[in-house]
């Protein structure tokens, strides 16, 4: 534990409502109380967390996580089986033990095949093949329809009225914009649906902070995908998944308030809307709206596999010709040596890296420079490659010991948020066809409010290096 990175961690919740204020729309107006009661609530949630709930996050991640685990069961089902290497079958028993597999070892070659083994020296019998199709994107289908049902038996709607009501009474914004925040904890742009009949009177402040916790939160049928790669190391990711996106919420109305301030008088403001009354015998039925949630996960999950194979492999080929330049070190002509030499450490992931430097040490998460170097590499990667690739690595990281528990809890909060490029056009262009004629509006405000959610997820970092004083328990280790 080192008192001085607490420090920054508390000096960089300022400092990125500074840099905010350097790039807003308006700055002789700034938004006194949301900064105020945003940063109150966010302090309020990070205390919960972290020094009076840790026993509360680790019922709710060991709750979380068995609906995980219950998840898996469809995949089994399809993907799995004796003969399956892409999904773990927990019944499988073929071939010698370990300690028979010790002693095959042990008398006779470095390598012999035996009953069980499944793909080579390398990776001998691991049960399973790792392959996020088979085993992680199924799980986004499940809690889609998950959520889908518990919309159906209208037990979420309380919880985001609760949200929205202390959103609203607190920081003093329209209600609206409260309502489509608080939904933003269970759901992406769907959350703009709750507020469709008042978004073409909005002014440009409300879009611009509907947009942002769009960004800057995750969806409920995401969270089983990152919270996968983080289990093995850190138990009650699950938990902490779950309050960062509750802090983001606020950090999201902060920064959007003051990167566009609010100068005009929304219509809702002093109240939450209530959510438009559907005639029950109009409604679905519980199972119809169980697997209709399902076959928009099945959407969701070819979107990402769509835009993670288009988007890594535009990453590679760039990456590509970087490396084609490099090449060029071992040329005789000096001016060609010179340039190879520069592309030597040119990459896209490094570019990156050191554009977000500035503001990963803002959060706190280390003063070892290889270590914020690679915190950096991390949070940076996000905005080309998606939260997934960065979230892997840093599993990864976790397990071969390369990376502290502080910083993989500071960039695990980081990480949680659609603040990417990929989701731009999801959110701008679900907003857009909500309100087509004022779409030219929404497409300006789209990179301000990826800017917000950026900015947001950061602060929401620098919360958990604040209220991180090195205690094991809140990892569930």
């Amino acid at each position: 534990m080192n008192p001085l990175l607490n420090l920054i961690s508390l000096l960089g919740i300022a400092g990125l409502c500074f840099i905010a204020w350097l790039t807003s729309e308006n700055k002789r107006v700034i938004p006194w109380n949301v900064i105020i009661w945003g940063i109150g609530l966010q302090m309020v949630i990070g205390l919960i967390v972290f020094v009076l709930g840790s026993q509360l996050v680790e019922g709710l991640s060991t709750l979380l996580n068995s609906i995980l685990d219950a998840s898996e069961a469809g995949a089994r089902f399809l993907f799995g089986g004796p003969q399956s290497i892409l999904v773990a079958d927990p019944d499988f028993r073929a071939g010698p033990g370990p300690a028979g597999r010790w002693i095959a070892r042990a008398v006779g070659t470095p390598y012999v095949a035996v009953p069980g083994d499944r793909i080579g020296p390398d990776n001998l019998n691991p049960g399973f093949a790792y392959v996020l199709a088979f085993r992680a994107l199924p799980q986004v289908i499940f809690f889609a329809g998950l959520v889908s049902l518990l919309y159906r038996l209208n037990i979420i709607q309380p919880v985001v009225q609760i949200f929205a009501k202390i959103f609203q009474k607190t920081m003093g914004i329209s209600g609206a914009e409260s309502l489509s925040g608080a939904a933003n904890i269970f759901v992406g742009i769907e959350s703009a649906i709750a507020v469709k009949p008042y978004l073409l009177d909005m002014t440009r402040s409300e879009l611009c902070a509907i947009l942002a916790s769009c960004f800057g939160s995750i969806a409920s049928s995401v969270l089983a995908l990152y919270a996968g790669f983080l289990r093995p190391t850190f138990p009650n990711i699950t938990g902490h998944l779950v309050s960062a996106s509750l802090m983001t919420i606020p950090a999201c109305f902060v920064i959007a308030k003051i990167l566009v301030p609010e100068t005009g008088q929304p219509k809702t403001m002093g109240k939450v809307p209530e959510e438009p009354k559907t005639d029950k015998a109009s409604l679905p039925n519980p199972m119809d709206s169980l697997i209709g949630g399902a076959l928009d996960g099945v959407k969701m999950a070819v979107g990402i596999a769509a835009a993670l194979i288009a988007i890594l492999g535009m990453v590679a080929l760039v990456n590509l010709v970087f490396q084609t330049l490099a090449g060029l070190s071992d040329s005789n002509f000096f001016l060609l040596s010179w340039i190879g030499n520069i592309f030597q450490v040119i990459t896209l992931q490094n570019i990156l890296g050191a554009l977000f430097l500035p503001l990963t040490f803002l959060t706190g998460v280390s003063l070892e420079w290889q270590e914020l170097w690679q915190s950096s590499l991390l949070i940076g990667r996000r905005l080309l490659e998606t939260n997934i690739p960065p979230y892997q690595a840093l599993a990864q990281l976790n397990a071969n010991g390369e990376i502290s528990n502080r910083a993989m809890l500071i960039v695990s909060y980081v990480l949680c948020g659609f603040t990417h490029f990929a989701s731009y056009g999801i959110f701008v262009g679900g907003l857009s066809s909500l309100i087509p004629s004022r779409r030219s509006e929404v497409a300006s405000l789209g990179f301000t409010a990826l800017w917000a959610g950026t900015l947001a997820t950061l602060m929401t970092g620098c919360m958990a290096g604040l209220f991180d004083f090195g205690n094991p328990a809140i990892f569930g280790k």
